[in-house]
């Protein structure tokens, strides 16, 4: 089956490690207002990194647009060698499937439970309902929701549904997993039990990109941080 995806011209060559690179990105809203300003940086398959910044820093518009949801002003996002704006509409979808994307809203289904919210992102790619259970049932496993599968989101605490959109994020078994404040709603108990999950699902070889203004996140992983200061890179450490 051929690749839907066109690849970016020398991008794999530049990188053949990177699994998400940035070159000179902007992103502006209509307005004026710039979300991003010269953004560069390469994130690493398998590496574990945080986007730290203030409130309205861009972290938020850097994970859009790594994922496709957004598209930059200007500037080249590649993508496993694949350079996203280039991309025909049709494969945008292809894309996605390479990630899974944890919001710090939940956006759970409030009119389905548990397993069904999970199970989504597989029926939306056309699996097979055996085996969409058995993998949706093996991420609520691997997040501690087995228990739960036919309860409500609205009966789980704020840690529970977050598990929960962990588990959707993981059930398509993604290279990538970004996550926009994953911690932003939880108290600190539970979001120390969040980040052990995300750090877990990184040494078992998955890219993690965390965006956060939470503190204790870095001290907890002590990890790549990437600081943006109103749209720009600051530092990478």
């Amino acid at each position: 089956m051929n690749d839907p995806l066109p690849r970016a011209a020398g991008a794999a060559a530049a990188h053949p490690a990177a699994v998400i690179n940035l070159s000179h990105v902007y992103k502006r809203y209509p307005g004026g207002f710039e979300a991003l300003s010269d953004v560069s940086l390469t994130i690493d398959v398998g590496e574990m990194v945080l986007i730290t910044g203030h409130s309205g820093a861009g972290k938020s518009t850097l994970l859009k647009l790594i994922a496709a949801i957004e598209f930059a002003s200007s500037g080249a996002v590649i993508v496993s060698g694949q350079n996203v704006a280039q991309l025909r509409p049709g494969a945008v979808p292809f894309l996605r499937r390479k990630f899974g994307i944890v919001f710090q809203d939940h956006k759970l289904l409030y009119d389905r439970n548990v397993l069904q919210n999970v199970l989504l992102p597989l029926q939306i790619a056309g699996f097979d309902t055996g085996d969409a259970v058995r993998r949706g049932r093996a991420a609520l496993d691997k997040v501690g929701l087995l228990g739960k599968e036919r309860a409500l989101p609205i009966t789980l605490s704020g840690g529970e549904q977050q598990r929960a959109c962990i588990a959707r994020a993981v059930v398509n078994r993604p290279a990538v997993l970004l996550a926009d404040e994953p911690t932003g709603n939880l108290d600190e108990a539970y979001g120390h039990e969040i980040i052990d999950l995300f750090a877990a699902f990184h040494r078992v070889g998955v890219t993690v990109v965390i965006a956060t203004h939470d503190r204790l996140i870095a001290e907890q992983l002590r990890t790549r941080a990437i600081q943006l200061v109103h749209g720009r890179v600051a530092d990478d450490h």
